[in-house]
């Protein structure tokens, strides 16, 4: 059997809020295979234009992202959830090869499974070119800039 990834649902205020602190540590660490474990082994994911299946998906897909998202930094905020749904806004900066800074704001709905872990994952996100001396997402530092 599976091992519980806790929180589970159904979440309270406090527990979808532990949720989203770990999912962001997570991601900052750029690291895959610990992103991807948190997902069931069927996950299915909307992630701009791609449609993914399952957990090996995933990790390619973290793979080719953090290739070319130099330098990732990303903030989540909890925005609202249910018994087993959070939804979440986010922002992460990260530079290409070329050394252009982009800001990517979006929004994600996730919904989980009884044992904590996240089955369905759909992330609307837009990109924005900056200049360095814009940057501005510190993870873990409470409310996103505006």
């Amino acid at each position: 059997m599976t091992e519980a990834r806790r929180p589970v649902p159904p979440f309270t205020r406090e527990t979808a809020l532990r949720k989203v602190q770990a999912a962001e540590d997570a991601w900052n660490t750029r690291d895959p295979q610990r992103v991807a474990g948190a997902y069931t082994v069927d996950t299915v994911w909307r992630n701009r234009d791609e449609q993914l299946r399952g957990r090996e998906e995933v990790v390619a897909f973290l793979a080719r992202k953090w290739e070319r998202e130099l330098d990732y930094r990303l903030r989540k905020n909890l925005w609202a959830f249910t018994d087993d749904r959070i939804a979440v806004r986010f922002q992460y900066e990260w530079h290409d090869a070329s050394g252009q800074w982009w800001r990517s704001y979006g929004n994600e709905l996730w919904e989980f499974d009884e044992l904590g872990y996240m089955r369905r994952r759909e992330a609307s996100i837009n990109d924005v070119a900056i200049d360095e001396r814009e940057l501005r997402v510190t993870p873990g530092e409470g409310e996103l800039p505006t």
